[in-house]
Formats: C-alpha cells, structure tokens, sequence
C-alpha cells in the first residue's frame, strides 16, 4: 500500500494527515462523492466515501482532535479533484452519465455544453489514470458488475455510450433485450430501463451498420425502441473532419428520447463548413523529438510491404498524409500509426535516441505524436496526457472525436427542451 504524509495547517496548528493509497474501486467512490459533496447527488455515494476515507486516512492525535483533522484532510482531498484542467461548470444545467468512457470525450462535450457527470465507468486503468489528471475523478471499473451498477444516480437527463460491437445470439426473428445478454449492450440497456434518462447518446464503430447481416445494429434499435421505449431515429454516419478537425473519422451515431417526451422527429447536425487540415490545425509548431522519425529500416520495410500488395492491386500500406491535407482514421495498432505519416523536415540531429535498426532517416519521414493524435480528435492542448506514448496512442485511437459529439449533443439537448450551454473554441 502507497503511503502519503503531508502537513497542512488549521487555525494556526500544524496537522500531519496520512493518506493510505486505496484501490481504484475505492478511488472512485470517493472522487465521485467529492465532485458532488455540494448537491444531492453526493448521496449515492456518501455512505461508502466515509467509510473508505476513514480507512484511508490516520492520524497521531487526540481523539477530540480527529474531527478537526478529518475535515481538513477533506477540504484537502477537494482541492486535489477540483483543481484539474477541466472541471465541472459552476453554473451547470443538466446532468449527464459517461459509460465506457475511455479518456473523456463525451465528457468533455457535455461540459462544453453546460452539463455535470455524476457518474462514470472506465475499466483500463491507463484510461481511469489520464481522466483523472484532465477531470479529478477516478471512473467505475467494470460495468458489469452490479456493485458497480447500484452507485449509479437516479435523475440524469442523458445517458452517454461509446459501447463496443458485439454480436448477439438471437433467438427469436426481431432481437430483443434478452438477445443481448452477454454483451456490453445489455448492460448499457440495462441502466436505460432502470434509470430511464430524458435522452441517450450512443457511438459506434461504422461497421455497426452491417455487422453480422445487420442483425446487431437491428436488435439494439428494437430494444431501445420497443423493449425500453424510446424514439430513436434512424442513425446517422458522422465524419469528424465535418466539425473542425483534420480526420476522416467515420462513426455511427444513436441517440433516443424518453417517450413521454412526445419528440416525433430529430435532426442530425450539419457539417460545419470550418476548412481544416493537418498542418494548420494538429500539427506541432515545434521540432519533435528524434524517436518520432522512422529509421531506414523500418521505412525500407514498410515500402516493400507497401509494393508487394500494388503489385496485386490492393490499396494496403503505409500513407503520407499532406500538410494541407486530412490524416485518416486514427486507431490502436501500428496501422493508425502507420496510415498516418508525415513529411517533417525540421530534424537537425539525426542521432538516434532509441534503440533501431539502421539510421534515422533523412527524408523526415516521421509518425505523428500523441499530441498531434489529441487534436485529430479535438482535445485541447491543455489537456493532460500522463502516460507512456503506447498508451497514449491508445487512448486517442479509441476515443470519440469532441467537436462531432458536442455538434450532436447540443441537437439532443435543444430537441429533447434541456436548459444547456455553449462553449466554442
């Protein structure tokens, strides 16, 4: 167990507060519950959060001091997950969930926009790592398990989703609820039907479409239509390089409303018409480091690769994305990577400073940087990466373009009449 000892003072007297390093099951009950210690929803979780936090916390005082110290190391414990890049909004206007949640990027949509996440699962902990240094929570792991479940509140307006595709066994010709058990989805379904949420958002891969003949995507549609009863319209195919970044970033889109509502009808949103390309608008003003450059060897390799499938009509290889142009599809894999190059020649010291086979080569060919990918998807530069580059790549690989899911979400919130906010760029 991690242990950390830190003085801080009240009225004048110096206290010590050790903090025991808990689990992240632990970690999120608390962050959850401090991100909402100042409005209803801090009941969900208070319960557990006390109870964790007096375990977690010890002191070398009297016992009529304890009291005094506990809401010190508190108020301490506050700051930590207030003071991040990306808070809640202090005038928020509605409330949202963010399920397999990844690093973010429906939750910084829906903050754009006004909104408060009281609730959020993620089960990499790379993933939990990056979302707490840019949002000061630490997410839910599995959401399968029901422990997990039971902390989510009543009383949200929308339920937020980036579930992955499965297949379903159907029993039956339509596909109902009891098809997706097993999966994520039942899972995702499952909440909708307990909690009941004004809207859901839900994002998909673009295979989805005609994923095992069509039955997959069908079958959620009549769960959420006819099982749960929501108005879904039909889904949409949205292309990130429509609302202001630089990728050709093809994903499907489901959202529905509560049919009390009485919404019979819902507009995807239009293409922006904002002209955007790599160079302008992702790439690094500065030099990057040399271990961003391929060497000779893997970029000899890679061009071979590349003419043996010309040689057999197939369009597969590796691809140099222009400066006035738009990167592909950005994701996990050496093929994000690879599919994604780039001309860079500022590099001046072509000493390597990784271990590679061959030179760095001096065409300054070199693969894009996290930092680059974070912008691809609309992340700000203020937000926070953490962790190793592998990882990192991960992260934006699998993570939702921001601009194309706020364009969306402001549509849900203004069709389905909830009180919300604008932030643009």
């Amino acid at each position: 167990m991690k242990e950390t000892l830190s003085i801080t003072e009240l009225d004048g007297k110096k206290f010590k507060i050790r903090l025991v390093e808990p689990d992240n099951d632990s970690k999120a009950v608390i962050t959850h519950y401090l991100h909402n210690i100042n409005n209803g929803v801090s009941k969900y979780y208070e319960e557990d959060a006390k109870k964790y936090l007096n375990e977690f916390l010890s002191y070398k005082y009297d016992e009529e001091e304890l009291k005094v110290v506990a809401e010190t190391a508190i108020q301490q414990l506050l700051f930590e997950v207030e003071n991040v890049p990306f808070p809640t909004p202090e005038n928020y206007t509605f409330k949202f969930i963010d399920l397999f949640a990844g690093i973010g990027g429906f939750r910084m949509a829906m903050q754009n926009l006004g909104g408060k996440c009281v609730y959020t699962s993620e089960w990499d902990p790379q993933a939990q790592k990056t979302y707490r240094a840019n949002y000061g929570e630490v997410p839910f792991g599995d959401i399968t398990k029901e422990k997990n479940k039971q902390y989510i509140p009543d009383d949200f307006d929308v339920l937020c989703a980036g579930f992955p595709c499965q297949a379903f066994s159907i029993a039956g010709k339509r596909g109902g609820f009891e098809d997706t058990r097993g999966t994520l989805f039942f899972d995702v379904a499952e909440i909708i039907k307990r909690k009941k949420p004004k809207a859901v958002f839900l994002e998909n891969v673009k295979g989805l479409r005609n994923h095992n003949g069509g039955k997959t995507l069908a079958t959620i549609l009549n769960v959420l239509r006819n099982d749960l009863g929501y108005y879904v319209p039909e889904p949409q195919i949205v292309n990130a390089k429509d609302f202001g970044v630089p990728q050709n970033r093809e994903r499907i889109f489901i959202v529905g409303f509560r049919q009390d509502l009485g919404i019979e009808s819902f507009s995807y949103p239009k293409p922006s018409g904002i002209p955007v390309t790599f160079g302008d608008d992702a790439m690094e003003k500065n030099p990057v480091p040399t271990k961003y450059y391929l060497s000779t060897q893997y970029l000899k390799t890679l061009k071979e690769h590349k003419a043996r499938h010309e040689s057999k009509g197939n369009g597969f290889g590796y691809d140099i994305i222009p400066h006035d142009g738009i990167a592909n599809a950005i994701v996990v894999g050496g093929m994000g990577r690879e599919r994604n190059l780039i001309y860079d020649e500022r590099l001046t010291d072509f000493t390597p400073t990784t271990n590679i086979k061959g030179e760095v080569n001096k065409e300054g060919i070199r693969k894009m940087t996290p930092r680059e990918w974070a912008r691809l998807q609309g992340f700000p530069n203020e937000f926070v990466i953490p962790v190793a580059d592998a990882a990192a790549y991960k992260q934006f690989g699998n993570s939702v373009a921001v601009p194309a899911i706020q364009a969306t979400a402001e549509k849900i919130l203004k069709t389905a009449n909830i009180k919300h906010n604008v932030k643009r760029k």
